[in-house]
Order: structure tokens, then C-alpha cells, then sequence
């Protein structure tokens, strides 16, 4: 062996132990799927994605606003997300591949991590615009969320269920929340159908700036519909105006991850929301309703390894 190359040989050597630290410590990207920037999604997302990147070392945690449910499952599968909010049944729809709700083929990489707080599916319609049930929506303007969002699909079965369709309404809007409501005190709209927690911020400001009736669903409408779907109501004085309780339609959130992220990092993920619940109910009110207890209820997709390990850890698995 020359000089020359002994040489060459140690310095290879030294560069490789050199990185070796580096490469250990490589910075890791959390984004945080969401949804509109008025919803619940974002502020709860935003909320953990400031604690992911306070808590775990060489992570940087970012929040990105979608369109919710179907775009976020989506976003999962492809690679391009590593923890996400979507509605039960969107989950469920994904897991199965159900190509007429926006799932091309069965999106197998989706894995579990909790079970969130239930969305109500709140319709909160102009007073001057005469709705009070869900009959009256026939012949008037409604918005139902974004094409083939969470929200849709909550809109299109319910009025299923109830024996209506879009075809009865003299106009159907697919817009987010905040852009329904500017509609609606601009006088360009009769109702909104908003799926989120109690308390959104959307209709909050709705029912603040011109009166503003909420839509009850029936008993039987919310029978016909079935699991994932239980029966709901938001609580008088949710909004300004509102004097009695609503009966109403919920379905539960789910948190939702990817097989690709590491166990690690979704035990991580799991444990750091768990011990900072008070985070996010100061995010938002809805995510009191996220609890240890139900973390597993109706879970439609197999848990992340990461999020079982929490679970057996704190004895919720066995």
C-alpha cells in the first residue's frame, strides 16, 4: 500500500466518524394535516404541531390548512403528511377504497393513532330566510363544504336519509366555512351545513353578525343513518341566539397517521398529545372531548405500532 493511499484511506475514515453524529441527529418534518382555517382542525392541529416541535428533538412541525377529511387521507397515503384529522367515515371510505366518495383504490398505508372529539353536523340557516327543519331546506341556496370533504359527504347522506337530495335545493354552494358564512351576511346564501366541533368559529361569527336559526335533525333521520353516526346536540347558547338545545347528527374525528412514519416518532406523536390535553382544549374547546378513555372507540384502521406501544404502555392494551 502506497503512502499516498494509506493516507487517503484515513482520511476517508475520519470524514465518515466525522458524520456519523450529524446523520444521527438529522432533523425529522412533522406536517400536520388539517382542514379551513376556521374549523377545529387547524387551531387543534396547530396546537400539536407547536408541541411536536417544542418536545421532540430535531423536529420541525409545521400545520398545513387543507380540505379537510378526503385530502388529508389522501395527503397520508401519498407520502406527503405524517399525522392528520378526518371524519370516521371518510376513514373508514379510504381504508376501503370507495372510489364515488374520492378514494381511487383502498389507501392500506392509513394507520391509526386516536380517537378525537365527535363532529356535530351543525345547519345554521339566516333567520330571514324562513328554514327551521330540514324539509324547509328544499328550494332554498345551501353550501355544503368542500367537493367530496368530510363535510360533503356528511351532507349528502343526511339528506339521503331524510329523503332529499341536492337536487331539491334551488342552488347547492361547495364552499369552505368562512367563505359560506361571508356569503350568507351578504345575503347570497339561506344555510350553511358545517360538520366540527361545537362552537365554531364560522358560525360563531354567523350568529353574531345578523340573527341566525340552527336547524335540528330528527331522531329518525339519524336512525336511518347508522355507524358511524350517533345522535348529537348542541347545547343551548352554543351561539348568539340560541335558546334551546339542537338536536343534531355527530360522527367521531379520528387522529390518523401513515405506516411510513416511524414507531418512534408515533409513539412520540401519541404520548406528547396525551400529556398535553390542556394544549389543545386552550386551542379549542371541542378537544375536551379528546380522552384517554376513548382513544380506541371505533377505531375503523389498524393502530400505528408506535400508538399500540403508548396504549400497552399505559395499560389501555393489555
Amino acid at each position: 500500500m502506497s503512502k499516498m493511499t494509506a493516507t487517503l484511506r484515513s482520511l476517508l475514515a475520519g470524514a465518515v466518524i466525522a458524520a456519523a453524529p450529524a446523520a444521527s441527529h438529522a432533523q425529522e418534518f412533522i406536517n400536520v394535516l388539517t382542514g379551513g382555517t376556521s374549523g377545529v382542525y387547524y387551531p387543534v392541529g396547530s396546537a400539536l404541531a407547536t408541541l411536536y416541535g417544542e418536545k421532540m428533538p430535531n423536529v420541525q412541525a409545521q400545520v398545513q390548512s387543507t380540505k379537510a377529511s378526503v385530502e388529508n387521507l389522501n395527503l397520508l397515503q401519498q407520502g406527503k403528511g405524517e399525522l392528520a384529522l378526518a371524519l370516521g367515515d371518510s376513514v373508514k371510505f379510504a381504508w376501503e377504497g370507495n372510489a364515488d366518495v374520492g378514494f381511487k383504490a383502498p389507501l392500506t398505508k392509513l394507520r391509526g393513532i386516536a380517537a378525537a372529539y365527535p363532529n356535530y353536523i351543525q345547519i345554521a340557516a339566516t333567520a330571514d330566510s324562513g328554514i327551521k327543519t330540514l324539509a324547509d331546506l328544499k328550494g332554498k341556496s345551501l353550501s355544503v363544504g368542500a367537493p367530496k370533504s368530510g363535510t360533503e359527504l356528511n351532507a349528502r347522506a343526511i339528506l339521503e336519509a331524510a329523503g332529499m337530495s341536492y337536487d331539491d335545493m334551488s342552488k347547492v354552494e361547495y364552499l369552505p366555512f368562512a367563505e359560506s358564512v361571508e356569503l350568507q351576511k351578504n345575503r347570497q346564501l339561506d344555510a350553511t351545513l358545517q360538520s366540527a366541533g361545537v362552537g365554531v368559529a364560522s358560525i360563531k361569527d354567523l350568529a353574531t353578525a345578523m340573527p341566525t336559526q340552527m336547524v335540528s335533525i330528527p331522531v329518525d333521520v339519524v336512525e336511518k343513518l347508522g355507524a358511524p353516526f350517533v345522535a348529537g346536540v348542541i347545547p343551548a347558547g352554543t351561539y348568539e341566539g340560541q335558546t334551546e338545545d339542537v338536536p343534531t347528527v355527530a360522527v367521531m374525528n379520528f387522529f390518523v397517521t401513515s405506516e411510513d412514519v416511524p414507531e418512534e416518532t408515533a409513539y412520540m406523536m401519541t404520548k406528547l398529545m396525551f400529556e398535553n390535553l390542556p394544549t389543545l382544549v386552550a386551542a379549542h374547546k371541542s378537544a375536551a372531548q379528546i380522552t384517554l378513555d376513548t382513544a380506541l372507540n371505533g377505531m375503523p384502521i389498524p393502530l400505528h405500532p408506535g400508538a399500540e406501544r403508548y396504549y400497552r404502555e399505559v395499560g389501555l392494551i393489555k
